[in-house]
C-alpha cells in the first residue's frame, strides 16, 4: 500500500464543477492570470492553500451547537482555552480570528521603532509582510542546505545559529526584540525543525534574555516528523513531543486554520505577563473582546476539537504520506520537487522545470497558470512574485534562491484517486514545458502583490 487508507469515513460530499480547457482559458484571462482571483466553482482540484480548506470532523460538527456565543467569558473560550494551554503549555492564550491576526496584534505593539529587525528560519509571506508593514526588517537565518533542492535532509527548516548571531552582530541587541521560528518551514517546502535545533535556538535566546517565538501554523506536522526521524523521539508521542517544542519558547502565533483543521481562527499564547497586557490592548482594539479575539464561540469550540484530533497518530501518518505519495509520483517521473518532501505540500522546483525562462519572467507563476488552464488545478507560486524585493542601497530587484510552485493538500478532503489526477497532470506538464508562457506583471500592489496583481503573456 503506497500511504495508510483514510482512517476516517466520508459522510457529506461536495460536488466538483468538470470544466472544459475552453472554459478555463477564459476564466484565467478573466482573471488577470492569477489563480486568487478565480472562482472556486471553476476550479477542479484546489490546492491552493491547506489554510481553512480542511474537513471538519464530526466532533467539531457537534461542538458548532454548544458555542456560547457570550461576549465575554464564554463556556466556549473557557474550553478553548484549557486545551490550548493544556496541549502548549502557555500562560496566557489570546484568540485570533486567524493567524496573521496573531502577526498582525505582536508585531504592531513589539516594533516600536523604525528599522527593528526580527530573525526567522524564513518567514512566510503574512509574516514578512507584517513586519515590512511595522517598518520593521525581516532577515531569515535558515540553514543554507535549505536552499538546495536536491539535498536529502532530515530537518532542512533548521536555523543557523552562525546566521541568527551575526544578525545580532550587525544590528545590535537593543534593534532586536524577538526571535522567531516557522514549524514547519512553509516557504522553504514544508520543512520540519529539529527538537535539538529548537533547543539549541532557545539556549541561544535564553542567555542573551531575548524571547523565542514560534509561527506554529504546522506544530503537529513538526511533531510528527521529529517522532519519524530524530533519534531519542520513536518511542514518544505526538504529544509529548509538542509539549516539549513548546517548552522552550516563551510564545507563539498560530493559524488554527492549518493544524487544528478549522475554516476560520487563531492564537496567540505567551508566558510574559508585561507583554499579554500590552497585547491585548491591541488586540481588543483589532479582534474584539480578549475572550472571544474575533471569533464566534462555535469556532472556538471547533479549534478545541481540532486540537485534539491534529495529534492522533493514525490521522498524521495519513497526513504525511498522502502528500509523500502524490511527491514520490511526480519524483519517479522525473519531476523536480523538493526533497526530502515535507508535511503538508509538494513543491515543484520551477527553475529546474523551467531553466531557461528568465526570473523576471515568473517561471513558477507560469506553471500555476497553466496547471489551472490545462488540467484545472490551483496551485500557488512561492518564489519571485512572492518575495522578490528591490536592494535597499542599488534598487535592483533581487529574486529569492527558491522558485516553487506550492501545491498544498487541503486535509482530509481529497482522495487517492484525486491526487492521482494532480499527479498525472504535473508529469504532463513537466515533459511538455511549451505549454507555460512567459509572463509580465500589468498592475501589482505595494504589498503582498501576489494576492491581486495582474499579469500578462509576453509576445514570443
Amino acid at each position: 500500500m503506497r500511504f495508510p487508507m483514510e482512517p476516517f469515513r466520508i459522510k457529506m460530499v461536495e460536488p466538483i464543477s468538470m470544466t472544459t480547457r475552453e472554459e478555463r482559458y477564459q476564466f484565467i484571462k478573466e482573471a488577470g492570470l492569477n489563480v486568487f482571483n478565480l472562482r472556486s466553482e471553476d476550479v477542479l482540484i484546489d490546492l491552493l492553500t491547506d489554510s481553512g480548506t480542511g474537513a471538519m470532523s464530526q466532533e467539531q460538527w457537534s461542538q458548532l451547537v454548544l458555542g456560547d456565543e457570550s461576549y465575554a467569558g464564554s463556556r466556549s473560550f473557557l474550553r478553548f482555552e484549557k486545551m490550548a494551554k493544556d496541549l502548549f503549555g502557555f500562560k496566557h492564550i489570546l484568540p485570533t480570528h486567524q493567524g496573521r491576526a496573531a502577526e498582525n496584534v505582536l508585531f504592531s505593539t513589539i516594533c516600536t521603532e523604525p528599522n527593528m529587525v526580527i530573525p526567522n528560519n524564513i518567514h512566510f509571506d503574512t509574516t514578512e509582510a507584517h513586519v515590512l508593514f511595522n517598518k520593521a526588517i525581516p532577515i531569515n537565518c535558515v540553514i543554507e542546505e535549505a536552499f538546495d533542492p536536491e539535498i536529502e535532509l532530515d530537518f532542512k527548516g533548521n536555523m543557523d545559529l552562525s546566521k541568527l548571531q551575526a544578525v545580532f552582530d550587525k544590528y545590535g541587541f537593543d534593534r532586536i526584540p524577538m526571535v522567531m521560528i516557522t514549524i514547519t518551514n512553509n516557504s522553504g517546502g514544508g520543512q520540519p525543525v529539529s527538537m535539538k535545533n529548537i533547543r539549541e535556538v532557545a539556549n541561544f535566546c535564553k542567555k542573551i534574555n531575548k524571547p523565542l517565538f514560534f509561527d506554529s501554523a504546522r506544530f503537529a506536522e513538526n511533531a510528527y516528523f521529529i517522532k519519524m526521524r530524530e533519534p531519542g523521539y520513536g518511542d514518544k508521542s505526538v504529544k509529548e513531543i509538542v509539549k516539549e517544542m513548546f517548552s522552550y519558547a516563551d510564545g507563539m502565533t498560530f493559524s488554527a486554520k492549518k493544524d487544528a483543521i478549522v475554516n476560520i481562527g487563531g492564537l496567540l499564547a505567551l508566558n510574559d505577563d508585561e507583554w499579554v497586557e500590552k497585547l491585548k490592548v491591541k488586540q481588543i482594539l483589532v479582534e474584539g473582546f480578549s475572550t472571544y479575539g474575533g471569533l464566534a464561540g462555535r469556532d472556538l469550540d471547533a479549534i478545541a476539537a481540532g486540537l485534539q484530533e491534529v495529534t492522533n497518530e493514525d490521522y498524521l501518518a495519513y497526513r504525511i504520506d498522502q502528500v509523500k505519495a502524490l511527491g514520490t509520483m511526480c519524483l519517479d517521473a522525473g519531476v523536480p520537487v523538493i526533497k526530502p518532501l515535507g508535511g503538508h505540500a509538494v513543491y515543484l522546483n520551477a527553475k529546474k522545470i523551467l531553466p531557461d525562462m528568465k526570473p523576471e519572467h515568473f517561471p513558477a507563476w507560469g506553471i500555476t497558470v497553466a496547471l489551472y488552464k490545462e488540467y484545472g488545478i490551483r496551485g500557488v507560486e512561492i518564489g519571485n512574485l512572492m518575495f522578490a524585493q528591490p536592494d535597499p542601497d542599488t534598487g535592483e530587484i533581487v529574486y529569492p534562491k527558491l522558485d516553487l510552485v506550492r501545491l498544498a493538500i487541503p486535509r482530509r478532503v481529497y482522495t487517492e484517486s484525486h491526487l492521482n489526477y494532480v499527479g498525472e497532470s504535473v508529469i504532463e506538464l513537466f515533459n511538455n514545458p511549451g505549454i507555460v508562457k512567459p509572463l509580465k506583471v500589468v498592475y501589482e500592489a505595494p504589498l503582498l502583490r501576489h494576492f491581486t496583481a495582474r499579469l500578462e503573456e509576453l509576445d514570443q
